[in-house]
């Protein structure tokens, strides 16, 4: 059974930087893709970062340059670095897995599992 379990999400003012965890249990495909989502309230959920089993990485346009996924598989861990944070960063952020049938991807529906959600806060 896959459980991915994020952490590290809190309240940051503008300019300021988190790193969001996720661990990830039971997640054994030899090619994969993680993600990081999130969902404002009243938006629909959006791609933020990927990464996929070669180390490949993918970038929404508001990411780049601010944000960085990386992993570390002998941690069976998933990290997204949030640096120059903007209130507009507010959203519960999600982290999520999938099988790597489509390659790397910020598409949700691409991903099969997903963890419960971590909220970030940014105030002006």
């Amino acid at each position: 059974q896959v459980q991915l379990v994020e952490s590290g999400g809190g309240s940051v003012q503008a300019g300021g930087s988190l790193r969001l965890s996720c661990v990830a249990s039971g997640f054994t495909y030899l090619r994969y893709c993680l993600g990081w989502f999130r969902q404002a309230p009243g938006k629909e959920r959006e791609g933020v970062a990927a990464i996929d089993s070669d180390g490949s990485t993918s970038y929404a346009d508001s990411a780049k340059g601010r944000f960085s996924i990386s992993k570390d598989n002998a941690k069976n861990t998933l990290y997204l670095q949030m640096n120059s944070l903007k209130p507009e960063d507010t959203a519960i952020y999600y982290c999520a897995g999938g099988m790597g049938w489509a390659g790397l991807t910020l598409v949700s529906y691409e991903y099969n599992y997903w963890g419960q959600g971590t909220q970030v806060t940014v105030s002006s």
